[in-house]
């Protein structure tokens, strides 16, 4: 069951919006209320995750976003004021994963460091930019459990995350006076199209869904929960968190 958060009359912007975990919280901002600016590099992906919550009689409008491009995400941020009047709550979800690929590879690791880690930093930047002078703000980053234990097969996976986890505490810090609550969500191995390459393999799903205490993998809706609620007054005195979703993997 899906939780309204009393987000009426807010404007929320989440970049990846066209599946997963972005989708979901995309669908789950516009169901507490919220008027959504989805984003993401899939205009096709992007539309249709508008047309959903159009369709669930939310309000949405879509703008392409590649986040590691500063001049995209500046207009993205300027097209969620131009289109709603304001920004309340920025989810800066998009990334990507290198799970086949060598990250020691100089091309791949940049890609990575790139989307994952400075892309995170640009649509903070920009977003709080707009809230600073709005004096009120929520912020959400997607980091990962790789963001707070280490990862022998991914190093700029687990860097970016881990940067991202640092960068969420520096910003909570830096702009706590200005009204603006910043805090990282830290999910565990969702069900998703990204982790899908891998899990299609029972043996491998089996094995993921072993090493979770919880015994499965965990869902988008989940992490888009954690993601609204981080945003809503009920975290209002949250700040500089990385908020584990991950069914007890770092439990251990």
């Amino acid at each position: 069951m899906m939780i309204d958060y009393g987000l009426q009359g807010k404007v929320a912007m989440v970049t990846g919006a066209g599946g997963g975990i972005g989708r979901a919280s995309a669908l789950a901002f516009a169901r507490s209320g919220a008027k959504v600016l989805v984003s993401d590099v899939s205009d096709s992906n992007g539309e249709e995750t508008v047309a959903l919550i159009r369709d669930m009689g939310g309000v949405a409008a879509y703008q392409r976003c590649d986040v590691s491009d500063g001049t995209q995400v500046k207009a993205m941020v300027a097209a969620a004021v131009d289109q709603f009047g304001r920004l309340d709550c920025a989810f800066n979800n998009a990334g990507i994963n290198s799970v086949t690929l060598d990250e020691y590879d100089d091309a791949v690791w940049d890609r990575a460091i790139s989307v994952n880690l400075k892309g995170v930093m640009l649509c903070m930047r920009e977003a709080a930019a707009v809230m600073v002078k709005q004096g009120s703000g929520a912020i959400v980053n997607t980091a990962s459990i790789n963001g707070i234990v280490g990862n022998p097969g991914q190093p700029a996976y687990t860097a970016a995350k881990h940067g991202v986890v640092g960068l969420t505490r520096h910003a909570a810090l830096r702009w706590a006076k200005a009204g603006i609550r910043v805090n990282a969500v830290c999910p565990g191995v969702i069900d998703t199209p990204m982790s899908a390459q891998a899990a299609a393999d029972p043996q491998i799903r089996a094995m993921i869904e072993s090493m979770t205490p919880m015994g499965r993998m965990g869902r988008a809706e989940e992490i888009a929960e954690a993601a609204v609620w981080l945003c809503s007054d009920a975290a209002s005195f949250i700040t500089g968190h990385p908020l584990l979703v991950d069914g007890g993997v770092t439990a251990f």
